[in-house]
């Protein structure tokens, strides 16, 4: 395999996902994200957050957090809309930065955020369209369930429709907010599953919205989806923050 140093992730998902809050979790950062075009030229931080602002992202820009470089993030804006243009926009990005001979161009794993806060529209047209439609290749596509602890509510709410009090709902409300997360993943794997080129894995990430959460999971996750043991081993490295990952990497060639 060609030496390369960046591990590059096109990031997907509807607006309001939390993709962005996943990759600074993912960098240990609360900071944005310096933006380059495709030629490592940087663009204008006003530029930047003007577009960020309305929702739009070029999905040839490279995102780079300075707390980690090793990581190479392209963001695709949300299709959900039905817009012909921005699909195959995204389709054709794909299907080259998959196929390229350059690895270091390469895109080495797609997560797509699906949010539990719409849990009752889980899947979309948008997600049958992607799955069904774009063929990623070698690249693994992980489905990552954002914002899971908005259950917790939706659990103390159901309780409290029950009948019971506030503070027995509050007791109970880990265990059914559990049980609401897997009856949605099980149908989102059941769906998404049926489709022509479905995801690799599928995996709720709890707790993003606090600083310092531990991102092992997410990492170890898309490590096991990868099918090249040099890029498994240039993930792990690149996520400087787990040394723990790394050992057990290690120990488990």
């Amino acid at each position: 395999m060609e030496d390369i140093d960046k591990f590059r992730v096109l990031v997907m998902g509807r607006a309001n996902a939390g993709k962005t809050t996943v990759l600074q979790r993912v960098c240990n950062t609360v900071d944005k994200p310096e933006i380059f075009d495709g030629n490592g030229r940087k663009i204008d931080n006003a530029v930047v957050q003007g577009t960020l602002g309305h929702g739009y992202h070029n999905i040839e820009h490279e995102l780079v957090f300075q707390s980690n470089p090793g990581y190479v993030f392209h963001d695709s804006s949300g299709f959900e809309a039905g817009s012909t243009q921005q699909f195959d926009n995204m389709k054709k990005f794909v299907i080259s930065h998959a196929a390229t001979n350059s690895l270091e161009k390469r895109i080495h794993a797609i997560w797509y955020c699906i949010p539990m806060t719409d849990y009752e529209r889980t899947v979309t047209a948008a997600e049958q369209k992607f799955f069904n439609e774009c063929d990623t290749g070698h690249v693994p596509v992980v489905v990552l369930l954002t914002k899971v602890d908005f259950f917790h509510l939706v659990a103390i709410e159901e309780l409290l429709d029950e009948g019971l009090k506030m503070e027995e709902a509050k007791r109970r409300a880990i265990a059914r907010a559990s049980q609401l997360l897997e009856k949605w993943q099980v149908h989102i794997k059941h769906i998404l599953d049926q489709c022509k080129f479905p995801p690799k894995f599928y995996l709720p990430l709890t707790k993003m919205h606090e600083e310092g959460t531990d991102c092992a999971a997410l990492i170890q996750c898309t490590a096991s989806a990868l099918n090249e043991e040099g890029l498994e081993r240039l993930l792990i490295s690149t996520q400087q923050s787990s040394m723990a990952l790394c050992i057990e990497f290690a120990m488990s060639r």
